[in-house]
């Protein structure tokens, strides 16, 4: 492309030069052969003149007289009648340009000078006119050479960035060059850059997100599958079996969830449900756990509570806190429910040392973890109870409170809310 911009212009700009030049050499020519001619007529006329000027004065007409009045590089022969003619100057060989004058008293004048004069003059014209076109092509050469770096440099940029989006690398570069039409064609990349960048984070985030909260309740069929697997009881096979199955409908309700909350972290499928069929679906899962580690997971609080939300999604964050205990608390781990004003609270705490002091608030952000965890559990848990219109907070750092607040339901008034001691 580069090649071409610059013959290009260098192919118009030879024509231009081509067709003006021409023009004005001829032009020229043709003024200075004109104007040679009248200079050698004026200078007859004048030398006509002065001699009659002489004769009617009764002065002498002579070459001493009349040398004075020819050029240097002209040649004049006068013409007296009765008289002998008299030259002045060299005659000029070859060519010539040549002037006459007749006087009052029939004198003839003839004035010659040679051609080569002429040519000489067109010669230096010529000489100027090709340096200025000379001039003209070096500076289209280097107008040319910069015209096509400008042009062709951003669009070699352009189709760097674009092979890098091709190769995976989504990074926007902000880079302008100055011509509107190759800033527009970078915004075009540098958005789909971003959007591209927005995808891989959103797919990477979707398959850290599916393999932390599958990982324990894979365990955990994985478990009930082995106790199928060693027993001979049909009752336990069967009670087992059932565990199993409600297991993994469960697990296929974390992965469509999980893909609609990447597609769309906003959108919720809130319901009003029982939170204690979904408190103690947690604490069976989670208690094969709890015994393998020699620890205990007990609930107490209010029983019979009803609360707006995705029963999938609110038992993935209890999953999400019950598993944080298991992995950085101690002791035994407390489930409790309660209520305050509109919203029903339930709580998960254990009796370990507690978040750090230096983590905070920062709990909750992705990747950060008191230990060499992914640090996605918490954040997922977070963006689940939004989801829904709840909240995910920590009430103490040491030990540990951690607390998902829902809507509330309020039950009729003949339905009593049953507490657990």
């Amino acid at each position: 492309m580069r090649r071409r911009l610059i013959n290009s212009t260098l192919a118009v700009v030879l024509v231009v030069i081509a067709v003006f030049g021409v023009s004005l050499v001829i032009v020229e020519t043709r003024t200075i052969s004109s104007s040679a001619q009248e200079n050698v007529n004026s200078e007859a006329l004048r030398l006509v003149s002065v001699i009659d000027s002489r004769m009617l004065a009764n002065e002498a007409v002579g070459p001493s007289a009349l040398s004075e009045q020819v050029g240097p590089q002209r040649y004049a022969r006068v013409d007296i009648p009765g008289r002998e003619a008299i030259e002045l100057g060299t005659r000029p060989d070859g060519s010539v340009i040549r002037g006459t004058a007749k006087g009052e008293r029939g004198e003839s004048v003839l004035v010659e000078e040679s051609r080569s004069t002429v040519t000489r003059e067109v010669g230096r014209t010529l000489l100027i006119i090709g340096a200025v076109a000379l001039l003209a092509i070096v500076s289209a050469v280097l107008l040319a050479v910069r015209q096509a770096n400008k042009l062709a440099s951003p669009l070699t940029d352009l189709a760097e960035t674009a092979e890098r989006l091709g190769s995976g690398d989504p990074r926007p570069r902000h880079k302008r060059y100055g011509v509107h039409e190759l800033d527009r064609v970078a915004d075009v990349l540098d958005s789909s850059a971003e959007r591209i960048g927005r995808m891989l984070t959103a797919e990477r985030r979707l398959a850290a997100d599916a393999s932390h909260q599958l990982r324990t309740p894979l365990t955990a069929l994985s478990m009930r599958l082995e106790e199928i697997a060693l027993t001979d009881d049909l009752d336990t096979v069967k009670e087992e079996a059932t565990i199993a199955l409600t297991q993994v409908e469960r697990l296929t309700d974390v992965v469509e969830r999980l893909l609609t909350n990447s597609r769309d972290p906003r959108i919720g499928s809130a319901v009003v449900f029982d939170l204690d069929e979904v408190v103690k679906q947690q604490l069976e899962e989670w208690r094969p756990a709890y015994r393998s580690a020699g620890r205990a997971i007990v609930r107490s609080g209010k029983q019979g509570l009803r609360a707006v939300g995705t029963p999938g999604a609110v038992a993935q964050v209890l999953a999400a806190l019950i598993e944080n205990s298991l992995m950085h608390g101690g002791g035994t781990v407390a489930v409790r429910t309660r209520v305050t004003g509109n919203q029903t609270v339930v709580e998960v705490t254990d009796e370990g040392p507690g978040v750090p002091p230096d983590l905070g608030a920062r709990i909750f952000e992705r990747t950060i973890s008191g230990r060499n965890s992914t640090g996605i559990g918490l954040a997922v848990a977070r963006d689940l109870a939004e989801a829904d219109g709840g909240r995910l907070e920590m009430l103490q750092q040491q030990p540990a409170v951690f607390a998902l607040f829902l809507s509330r339901v309020a039950r009729g008034p003949r339905e009593p809310e049953p507490t657990i001691r």
